[in-house]
């Protein structure tokens, strides 16, 4: 079970600014680009709560609610919501800044589940290729030469 830490260890804040490599032909950010800095504040927050690796499982709901335009600072909040045995929910929100007018807006909000790795999920896909290799030297489908991970553990 993944242990639960305080509200704020886990709270993350993360800053981009949108640049014409970010942009569309209209000059607004790209939804693909705002969905990976999204997904990585997100998943830097489940991190920071699990100690652990984790990867993203799902995306709720993203609406675009307002464009965010080139030179905007695009500022974005991730928070655990809850801890479960292996998964977390993350809520993220975003805004954009438009420094020299003022103005700053909410322009998106969105739930992200992770899933953190156990140490004996990491050791199990680790050694799923040596259990392959011997399944498939011992039905004589691959010369013992030729498996690679088998032969490391002997090597000394």
């Amino acid at each position: 079970m993944l242990k639960p830490k305080k509200p704020h260890q886990s709270e993350v804040t993360m800053t981009e600014m949108v640049l014409p490599n970010d942009t569309n032909t209209l000059n607004n950010l790209m939804g693909g680009r705002l969905l990976h800095w999204m997904d990585i504040c997100a998943a830097i927050s489940a991190q920071k709560h699990s100690n652990r690796i984790v990867v993203t499982a799902s995306v709720d709901n993203v609406s675009f609610t307002e464009p965010i335009r080139l030179g905007n600072i695009v500022t974005m909040r991730a928070k655990v919501t809850r801890a479960f045995n292996s998964s977390m929910e993350v809520f993220l929100e975003v805004w954009a800044e438009d420094i020299p007018a003022g103005q700053r807006v909410s322009t998106n909000r969105a739930f992200y589940t992770f899933v953190a790795e156990t140490d004996e999920e990491s050791e199990l896909y680790l050694s799923a290729l040596r259990r392959r290799q011997l399944r498939l030297v011992l039905a004589g489908r691959m010369n013992a030469a030729e498996a690679t991970e088998l032969k490391a553990l002997f090597k000394v």
